[in-house]
């Protein structure tokens, strides 16, 4: 017979039961996305390391036939000082005549400009492909570095770029941060997933993000702050739960903040959020060195 004792014991063990096969469902479900991640990690940092190849040989060649036009330019040079001398009326008429036809003074002006952009357009598809290795790295061991976590901002802002331009401004208030022992592009991912909520709740024709950060001597913060519709206040205790998301369907999977919050707890830092109709900011705080970490980090710039 069941006496009320046992079974208010029985509800709780599979209370606790439950419990527990939730804690181990988020588990699956949080190993089964860093595997997807590191596979993506892994496709993206080979198809960049295959973009590279080609983009070095070219910007490689861009620098010697900007040294061939020069040389070329000079010898231009010459021949229109030897113009002058020339005596036979009918070859000065047909020079003249090319040098019009053909727009010389204004291809003089043109083509160092058109060089000039085309260097920084190569400089800028470097640029990209870089952030993309350092964005993607994979840590199969898991070795912890010191970081500077501008340098993982910046990066990211660069990724998702496409995502951010057309609906907001980026407004940078960087303070000075001593490097961060961490999993770089671990961090990364959840700039990147903070990057993009704050890109998407943005409604208006043109929104704002500000990036703030700053540290005290055993911390560093990073905050992400945007000016879009808010989060409701009661959905702000579930948002770091697995799958839960207010996006529409095919917009959001529900674990991107659930993915950020283990990824800040496993560094042995915490994530906050502030939000009312019009302002949401995420902060995100990272001691400077794990448990157990050693030597000393070094300061650098904002």
């Amino acid at each position: 017979m069941l006496t009320p004792e046992k079974v208010r014991a029985l509800l709780l063990a599979n209370e606790q039961l439950s419990k527990l096969n939730q804690r181990l469902a988020q588990a699956q479900d949080k190993l089964m996305q860093s595997e997807k991640l590191a596979s993506i990690g892994q496709l993206a940092a080979g198809v960049a390391h295959e973009i590279n190849n080609p983009v070095g040989y070219v910007f490689s060649n861009f620098g010697t036939l900007e040294r061939y036009l020069a040389d070329l330019f000079r010898m231009l040079e010459a021949y229109e000082r030897a113009e002058a001398g020339i005596v036979d009326p009918a070859l000065a008429t047909e020079l003249r005549a090319l040098r019009e036809e053909i727009e010389l003074d204004y291809l003089k002006q043109d083509i160092p400009s058109l060089m000039a952009e085309s260097r920084e357009g190569i400089g800028r598809v470097r640029k990209i492909v870089q952030d993309l290795k350092d964005f993607s790295r994979v840590d199969n061991r898991q070795e912890w570095e010191w970081c500077d976590l501008h340098k993982g901002l910046e990066s990211t802002l660069n990724i998702v770029n496409n995502e951010i331009k057309y609906k907001a401004d980026v407004h940078r208030e960087y303070s000075v941060l001593p490097e961060v022992q961490c999993l770089p592009s671990e961090l990364n991912q959840v700039f990147m997933n903070l990057l993009v909520n704050a890109a998407q709740a943005i409604q208006q024709e043109r929104g704002l993000i500000i990036i703030r950060t700053g540290c005290d001597t055993q911390q560093v913060w990073v905050q992400i702050e945007d000016n879009g519709a808010g989060i409701p206040h009661e959905h702000l205790g579930r948002i770091f739960d697995p799958f839960f998301t207010t996006k529409p369907v095919g917009k959001g999977t529900g674990l991107g903040l659930s993915l950020s919050y283990g990824i800040v707890q496993k560094h042995g830092g915490r994530i906050e959020v502030q939000s009312v109709p019009g302002r949401t900011c995420f902060q995100l705080s990272i001691p400077l060195q794990r448990p157990g970490g050693a030597s000393e980090p070094a300061v650098t710039p904002a």
